[in-house]
């Protein structure tokens, strides 16, 4: 008994000290490569922050050198001061297959306030689950946090601590992501969806923080991931425990009060586009449970 309540509480003190404001300071290579637009990436204060720039000539993007297959994945952003359409910085996990699972924090630039924040979801390549939230402060001055928790039981997001969107299945079998996920941050050009950007107004520039990752490392060997809190398999883990399974009472308030304030397009209630709705859009609550 005396070993279940203590791992408890360490498990509560490790989720508490992974939200805490500016997370650990892990350097970005420690756990991070950059995958393009190395001329516009430049690291700042002993390699804890990124600093990802946007002109006419190119974004930038990197992403984790390791797999995962589940974890706590967090990122603290600053987006580009400048107002314009067509600027993209995002955030999220991906098993970059063709046919590829993938959760999504996107910031599509705009003349704010309001800010929005889009949140998107992949099975199998395909797209199109979105749900899109006015933020309640301005991303553009000062660092916000940004996590996904993902286990076999749920995906949350949560945005400042607070969860936005959750989901326990998209109406497939077992637990979902089914695929091995990397972690990507990216500033680009989206002008050929997202609106036409004012070129006058680059550079833009976007910064991360918080390089510290939490998951189980997919590698053929025993035991993979043990330093980083997967023993012998995903479900010792403890973004797996049974605290981590379902909301608390206090998260599901906190849930049901930023949606009702602050979600303003959810692909389940948008008929015109999805006239036969998705399997997992039946929760009255719009935490996504399929049958």
């Amino acid at each position: 008994m005396e070993s279940y309540l203590l791992s408890g509480f360490l498990g509560f003190l490790m989720v508490n000290m992974l939200f805490a404001s500016g997370g650990q300071e892990a350097s970005f290579y420690q756990n991070y490569n950059v995958t393009w637009g190395k001329s516009h990436f430049s690291s700042l204060y002993n390699d804890t922050e990124l600093q990802l720039i946007l002109d006419q000539s190119s974004g930038a993007g990197f992403e984790s050198k390791l797999y995962y297959r589940t974890g706590l994945f967090h990122m603290r952003i600053k987006i580009p001061e400048q107002k314009s359409p067509g600027i993209l910085t995002s955030f999220y996990i991906t098993s970059k297959e063709s046919q590829r699972d993938e959760l999504d924090f996107e910031f599509i630039g705009s003349n704010g306030p309001p800010y929005s924040l889009s949140t998107n979801v992949f099975t199998k390549g395909v797209g199109g689950r979105e749900q899109k939230f006015h933020l309640w402060f301005d991303p553009t001055t000062d660092f916000h946090s940004y996590t996904l928790l993902w286990n076999r039981f749920q995906v949350v997001f949560f945005v400042d601590k607070i969860p936005i969107r959750v989901f326990k299945k998209l109406g497939i079998k077992g637990p979902y992501p089914t695929q091995a996920m990397k972690v990507v941050g990216t500033i680009w050009n989206a002008e050929d969806w997202a609106g036409k950007i004012d070129w006058s107004k680059a550079p833009f520039t976007a910064h991360f923080q918080h390089f510290d990752i939490n998951g189980c490392v997919m590698q053929d060997v025993p035991n993979p991931g043990l330093s980083r809190g997967c023993y012998y398999n995903d479900m010792n883990a403890w973004w797996s425990w049974r605290r981590n399974r379902t909301l608390s009472a206090r998260q599901m308030m906190q849930y049901r009060n930023v949606r009702r304030k602050y979600l303003v397009y959810d692909y389940c209630t948008d008929k015109a586009r999805y006239p036969d709705p998705f399997p997992e859009c039946k929760s009255p609550i719009g935490i996504h449970v399929a049958p």
